[in-house]
Formats: C-alpha cells, structure tokens, sequence
C-alpha cells in the first residue's frame, strides 16, 4: 500500500513540474556562451525558490551541461517509474 502512495505522489508531483518552468539568470559573453554552467545545483535551487518544489539535485538528470542560453527541457527522476520534464530557461542576467 505504501509504494502505491509514494508512486501516486510522485505522479502527481510529476504532473505539477510538467506544468512549471524556472528561470536561470546567468553571466554570459559573447555569442550567448555561459561563463561555466548551469549544473544540476542551481536548477534545483531554482524549483525550490521559484516554484516551491524541493527536488534532490542527485534526481535532475542533464544529458549535457547547459551551456548557452535558450530554453531546455530536463528530466527530473522522481520515482523508478516515473519521470517528469522540467522547462529550463537560461537568460543573460
């Protein structure tokens, strides 16, 4: 009964990262190239500050390291059966 719950929570926090999206503001020089990049950490610390969603950075999975800025859509790993994607803009700030 208790990995039915945890699986229903997790589909319904999935629904609701679906439906958000953070802002990163970063550091760029020309051409739009970040100045390092956007880790896993700070689109952690982005969900929580801007949509009050804690997520374990150790469950954001990033194919590559975000290094320009634009929109990118991320897999957060919520349960071993469920998987959401997150919208991630990268701006000039």
């Amino acid at each position: 009964k208790r990995k039915k719950e945890e699986l229903e929570a997790a589909q319904a926090l999935g629904k609701t990262i679906e439906e958000a999206s953070v802002t990163i503001p970063v550091k760029t020089g020309s051409n739009g190239k970040l100045f390092g990049a956007v880790t896993n950490k700070e689109i952690s610390e982005a969900l929580e500050l801007q949509q009050g969603i804690k997520i374990d950075k150790k469950k954001i999975e990033l194919k590559d390291q975000i290094k320009m800025i634009g929109t990118r859509h991320v897999t957060i790993k919520l349960h071993p059966s469920v998987s959401a994607e997150l919208e991630v803009k990268i701006i000039e700030g």
